[in-house]
């Protein structure tokens, strides 16, 4: 089992892909990291806002038979193709059951979004992508795929 982390403002031990937005990173669906400081940064955001915080833990099975998960390692063109498509909403159907990789944080972001508004070419933004190390997400894009491998253990109030 691999332990996984999604900070919210509320306990969520049924997650589903419904309540996710538009145009993320890897798009609609639930968004988890292996990476527990990551969750926290994450709903930080929401008590700095003055909203109740809440680190929701799960495990993933290791094996997740047939379902297919796409795996990112590293920022490069792969990466950022599928990110360009999913972020201008033009990634319609999910190729994959789940996506994992780097999270497009704020120096990764503002990379991202220097190419996607033409002020640099793919090549620079991949060229100062390589220099970035991948933090962690994993989207989770298939409804049943959450139902039967990620399993809900605890919700801890930050």
């Amino acid at each position: 089992m691999t332990k996984l982390y999604h900070a919210s403002t509320l306990p969520i031990e049924k997650p589903d892909v419904l309540h996710s937005r538009d145009k993320l990173d890897f798009g609609r669906g639930f968004y988890l990291t292996s990476i527990y400081e990551q969750a926290v940064r994450y709903a930080e955001r929401f008590t700095r806002r003055g909203k109740d915080a809440y680190i929701n833990e799960y495990e993933l099975d290791e094996e997740t038979p047939g379902f297919v998960i796409k795996v990112f390692p590293h920022y490069d063109e792969d990466w950022l193709d599928y990110v360009s498509l999913c972020r201008k909403g033009e990634q319609t159907f999910p190729t994959y059951d789940a996506v994992s990789g780097g999270v497009a944080n704020d120096k990764v972001f503002n990379t991202v979004d220097l190419y996607f508004s033409g002020i640099i070419t793919k090549e620079e933004a991949l060229g100062r992508l390589k220099y970035e190390t991948p933090n962690h997400q994993l989207c989770i894009l298939n409804g049943q795929m959450l139902d039967r491998h990620l399993h809900f253990i605890k919700a801890i109030k930050l």
